[in-house]
């Protein structure tokens, strides 16, 4: 077999994401190419070889078992939380501080970022919640829907949600083979400075609500809402909110009790911290109990389970002992959160499926021998980002780009350090930057792609015309984008401090948002 035909199954799997829109398709047919060659161009051999050897050996692996089981446990703990009324208490609690337009958008703000746990929660909590609010207060459903969007995805991706068990289950499986030892949860954590573009979305919100400024459509919509009280533009179509779905919101008889939701989230983060320093204290062997050392000794794995089961059983016991819900509806509560990640558990198996023929093809080796000596290593996390950008705003997902992008990249920029003689340092740096630019870029597509799903739900929550919201919401992230790319991704990929990037991106937005955009 030619080598080059070892990068075929992960770009057709690329290409056909982008032509289709369909990730499972599009993966599935990745990972036949791969069986293909590898079983000597026996089409119907390979065809079978797709789940007997790859899928099987996906979900065999025990690391891969325990992200599964973890992504559908915090599953079952969101739609627990959702249908006891906690979330909902959560988000009542702090509405009563709305009082003007710039308070509006503050609590709507704080909402979306206090709701960290799922983008798919916090889009419909947030969204259902404050309309009718922010329609008293006469702020544009295109600044409500804006703000539910610009805090789901952007947050998900930099905090402790339910992404995390898919992140490391893709880091992990790309980590293996490249002699780099670190432990997944490590990397992912010292990676989130490098993850320019949700940080930057961040940042963007306080300066506009702050400075009371808006730029492009933005602007027009929001004058609109405040000389006239129509929150909506003439003739547009409202999209329909999912108020009425009784998996995925409580009843109007269910008591919002803000302590609901916030006791299984603290759970989940104090028992993986505890676990984590647990683990990583007993795994030290003499060495220095630093915090880097600890984490790199700790097991994730381990910490990762103990806390969503922990939560998922506080979650029902909450539910049960107030009387807010019977067992058996509790269970189905639980039950419709995990079936809620079906779709991405079966996404991150055919993810390590490509990523095990990629393996087999030898996919990494020919890449760097092929690009060692014409690509520069400075600006793979800048390519890497925009690479990702694209990908994810064509076919609408962040999970299916990560899950396309990610076997491929980390192997390549760690043995293009290899190659290039690179320190360790230097080399895990612009490793740390590649992977959040891998997840930075997915996300830019999450956030702002017309046929995202986070996007649609943004909209259909907000119950704003759906063009209006893409509309409208496509400067600002456009703008975070290429403050990330010229600020931090390129930087980075020279040895630049995150946090130096962050600065200086701040400082661009501010004058960017005070001479640029128009005063409300």
């Amino acid at each position: 077999m030619p080598e080059w035909f070892s990068v075929l199954p992960p770009l057709l799997a690329i290409v056909l994401a982008l032509i289709t829109r369909q990730v499972i398709l599009s993966l599935f047919a990745g990972v036949w190419l791969g069986a293909f060659f590898l079983s000597g161009y026996n089409p119907v051999q390979s065809f079978f070889m797709v789940t007997d050897r790859f899928v099987k050996s996906a979900v065999a692996d025990p690391d891969h078992t325990a992200i599964i089981l973890f992504t559908m446990m915090l599953g079952g703990m969101a739609g627990l939380i959702t249908r006891n009324g906690g979330a909902a208490g959560f988000a009542k609690g702090i509405t009563r501080w709305a009082t003007s337009p710039r308070r509006g958008q503050w609590i709507t703000y704080l909402m979306g970022v206090l709701i960290f746990f799922d983008d798919y929660a916090n889009t419909l909590i947030v969204g259902n919640t404050m309309r009718p609010i922010t329609d008293r207060l006469k702020i544009s459903r295109e600044k409500l829907s804006y703000l539910v969007d610009a805090t789901s995805a952007p947050v998900a991706v930099l905090s402790i949600s339910t992404w995390v068990g898919f992140e490391l289950g893709l880091i992990g499986t790309a980590l293996k083979g490249t002699g780099y030892s670190a432990d997944p949860f490590s990397v992912f954590l010292w990676s989130i400075p490098f993850r320019f573009y949700p940080i930057f979305t961040l940042i963007l919100i306080p300066l506009l609500i702050l400075l009371n400024r808006d730029f492009g459509g933005m602007y027009q919509a929001e004058v609109r809402a405040r000389m006239t009280g129509k929150v909506l533009r003439d003739g547009a179509q409202p999209a329909s909110d999912l108020t009425e779905s009784r998996d995925l919101v409580a009843t109007p008889e269910t008591p919002a009790r803000w302590y609901n939701a916030v006791v299984p989230v603290l759970v989940v983060v104090g028992m993986t911290l505890f676990v984590l320093y647990w683990t990583g204290r007993g795994g030290l062997e003499g060495e220095e109990a630093t915090f880097k050392n600890i984490l790199a000794h700790s097991n994730s794995t381990q910490a990762l389970m103990w806390s969503s089961l922990s939560a998922c059983v506080v979650a029902i016991l909450l539910s049960v002992v107030q009387r807010i819900l019977t067992v058996h509806q509790a269970m189905d509560a639980w039950f419709a959160g995990v079936k809620s990640m079906l779709l991405a558990v079966v996404i991150l198996v055919l993810a390590w499926s490509i990523g095990g023929v990629t393996k087999e093809l030898k996919t990494a080796e020919f890449l760097v021998g092929a690009l060692s000596d014409k690509l520069p290593y400075q600006i793979l996390p800048a390519l890497v980002f925009v690479v990702s950008c694209l990908i994810s705003f064509a076919t609408g997902t962040s999970w299916g780009t990560m899950a396309v992008v990610m076997p491929i990249v980390i192997p390549l920029v760690w043995n293009l350090g290899l190659v290039a003689g690179l320190s360790p340092a230097i080399g895990e740096t612009i490793l740390f930057a590649s992977v959040s630019s891998v997840l930075a870029g997915s996300v830019f597509g999450d956030h702002c792609s017309p046929i995202s799903d986070t996007t649609v739900m943004s909209s259909m929550a907000s119950s704003c015309d759906h063009l209006d919201h893409v509309r409208t919401q496509m400067p600002y992230a456009v703008l975070a984008a290429v403050v990330g790319l010229i600020a931090g991704s390129i930087p980075a990929g020279y040895g630049l401090s995150p946090f130096i990037s962050i600065g200086v991106g701040c400082l661009v937005l501010f004058l960017f948002v005070r001479f640029i955009g128009k005063k409300v």
